[in-house]
């Protein structure tokens, strides 16, 4: 008799190894296919011809991480974190909006300030606009919704980032904010290299060079899939959602469709990146470009990675924080963006 007892084991492996973004674009061009088969090609044809759009600012962002890796230009964070409260938590949140770091960057780099005891208040600036904004995310969402929201989302990421370090120094006596880490924080992290010492001419050494070429390649590949991803759904948002119905659930003027684009952002949102060409599909229906605002704060801020990133080190009340920070910061840039739009 065969013994089965070790079949889970290889299933799970493979399982493991599938590509889950290529594996449901397939799953939804199979559906369609089965449903709607005339449109399957020009939905095909509208997501590649999105992508080919944006593809010089994939090159470029793709580019710029690279670079940012092989110089080693994550040293510039070094001596952010020293000096006057106020000082840390404003360069806090300009470090967070502005640089390259993914969330699982920030694991190692946060435990480690919070266990040599810097500021809860500066760290919560940096986390909060740091899953919000840097280089090639800028550079995607200039490309796709147009340099003035990526300017206002920039912005917005380093206000909320100074706000919310402002609203965690004016709570730093409460008992609320004390003793903030997790008996046992874990200080590793998916991107926990080493960091490089500075050197700005980095082609003229091979293991920089190498870096370049592997981040380069790394990234080209994660925007290219959750980009293609994101332009499937948004032919499909727009062959199939009606116009009207968009209008007028998330339209109009006002705080209602604000407050409803922060509240669906924070569980609906999937990628920073695949939620630029979504965002466009859903303006080019009728979103409220408020709404539109305040869902791309929120899900950022609360999406998975950097929800787990803050999750992972902090006890659940900080954590609490952080989430009302987030949702609140989105409600109010949206509201500012809709006036300004």
């Amino acid at each position: 008799m065969a013994d089965l007892t070790q079949s889970p084991r290889p299933i799970a492996a493979v399982w493991d190894r599938i590509d889950k973004v290529l594996l449901t674009g397939i799953v939804i061009v199979a559906v369609l296919a089965v449903f709607d088969r005339l449109a399957v090609v020009p939905s095909l044809a509208e997501m590649l011809d999105s992508f080919i759009g944006t593809l010089p600012f994939i090159l470029f962002a793709v580019a710029a991480i690279g670079m940012m890796k092989a110089t080693g230009s994550e040293r510039l964070l070094d001596g952010v974190f020293q000096g006057r409260e106020m000082r840390m938590i404003v360069f806090g949140a300009l470090a967070g909006g502005l640089s390259p770091f993914c969330s699982c960057q920030v694991i190692p780099f946060i435990a480690a300030l919070l266990v040599a005891g810097a500021p809860v208040s500066a760290v919560m600036a940096f986390w909060l606009s740091s899953p919000l904004m840097d280089p090639a995310m800028f550079s995607i969402t200039a490309g796709g919704l147009g340099f003035d929201f990526a300017l206002m989302k920039t912005v917005s990421a380093v206000a909320l980032g100074v706000l919310g370090g402002v609203v965690v120094k004016m709570l730093g006596a409460a008992s609320i904010m004390a003793d903030p880490l997790r008996e046992r924080p874990n200080s590793g992290g998916c991107c926990g290299a080493k960091k490089l010492t500075l050197n700005w001419t980095f082609w003229h050494e091979a293991p920089r060079r190498r870096i370049f070429g592997e981040v380069a390649l790394e990234n080209l590949v994660f925007l290219g899939k959750w980009l293609l991803f994101a332009y499937l759904l948004q032919a499909l948002l727009i062959r199939y959602v009606p116009a009207d119905l968009i209008a007028q659930v998330i339209g109009g003027s006002g705080i209602g469709p604000v407050v409803l684009g922060a509240l669906v952002g924070a569980p609906a949102y999937l990628n920073g990146y695949a939620a630029v060409p979504l965002m466009a599909g859903l303006l080019e229906q009728g979103m409220a470009p408020g709404a539109a605002m305040s869902f791309v704060i929120a899900g950022g801020v609360s999406s998975i990675p950097a929800a787990v990133a803050v999750w992972a080190l902090v006890k659940p009340r900080i954590f609490a924080v952080y989430l009302a920070l987030g949702l609140g910061g989105a409600v109010i840039a949206g509201l500012a963006w809709g006036m300004i739009a």
